[in-house]
């Protein structure tokens, strides 16, 4: 089952051909961690949403409360029997139909999806993990790359790249040959006690858990953080490297070209990251 706009239908023949979510990528989306009906980090999600929403000039309903979707969500949830597990919940805002490039309605619509999950807390992978830069196509700075919109075509060609040469994931470059994020979430380096992220001038996603990630560095004194751009020739000189997304959490990477890291400061920042999450 489904939430399409309140009502939980089937999966099949929901979305029309004139949808415009699909036929312009005129849609956002969030990606939420939901542990025994517990919404992870959800006033983040939905702040960034609704200041997405504005971004793209969607008109935002009355009715478009936290309080509002929140229900909506666990609605979906326990008509699914989820309520007791852990579930990647998928929420799809989309501009209504009508019109070509020009919209001739504003308004929205949503859809919610859910899947179950194995992890109810955040745990680190210690498997190999190995990365290298995606270079057929670059990411073009500017408010609009900080959205999670539907239009993602760089990180399926990206992951298709990632496949076919056995890699675990790619860092994107941006026009400025700087490495703005991971093909699924937001990179962080570490060289001494300093731990580093690109800005979001740089065009990286505005990611839910990098935001908890440079909350928690913040505060430990004996880390600091910068949110500076990051040359690739940066990648072979620093001691770790990780992912972040509201999934994962923390991935680490093991490898990349001929560098091997180390895991120690994500494995800090995981214990304190899931103490944020029981005592949110």
């Amino acid at each position: 089952m489904i939430n399409f706009n309140g009502t939980l239908q089937r999966e099949t023949d929901i979305i029309s051909i004139s949808n415009r979510g699909y036929t312009y990528g005129d849609a956002l989306f969030e990606t939420i961690k939901v542990s025994h009906g517990k919404l992870l980090f959800w006033e983040d999600h939905y702040f960034r949403l609704m200041a997405s929403m504005r971004i793209m000039r969607m008109e935002i309903p009355m009715s478009f409360t936290m309080e509002f979707l929140e229900a909506e969500i666990i609605k979906l949830l326990s008509e699914n029997n989820m309520l007791k597990s852990s579930v990647r919940v998928k929420l799809i805002i989309h501009r209504k139909t009508g019109g070509l490039y020009l919209p001739s309605d504003n308004g929205v619509g949503f859809v919610i999806s859910a899947k179950t999950i194995d992890t109810d807390f955040y745990l680190l992978n210690e498997n190999r993990y190995e990365v290298d830069l995606y270079k057929d196509f670059y990411v073009s700075p500017s408010l609009l790359s900080t959205l999670k919109t539907n239009n993602k075509i760089i990180n399926v060609t990206g992951s298709i790249y990632a496949k076919e040469n056995n890699l675990d994931n790619c860092f994107l470059l941006n026009t400025n040959k700087y490495v703005v994020e991971a093909l699924n979430g937001n990179v962080f380096l570490v060289k001494g006690n300093i731990v580093k992220t690109p800005p979001m001038e740089d065009g990286c996603l505005k990611g839910v858990m990098r935001k908890q990630l440079i909350e928690i560095i913040g505060l430990i004194p004996e880390l600091s953080i910068e949110e500076s751009s990051i040359s690739p020739f940066e990648l072979q000189k620093v001691d770790e490297i990780f992912i972040t997304n509201v999934i994962t959490g923390i991935q680490s990477v093991t490898k990349y070209r001929k560098k091997v890291y180390s895991n120690n400061v994500a494995k800090q920042l995981l214990q304190k990251l899931n103490v944020k999450v029981r005592l949110s």
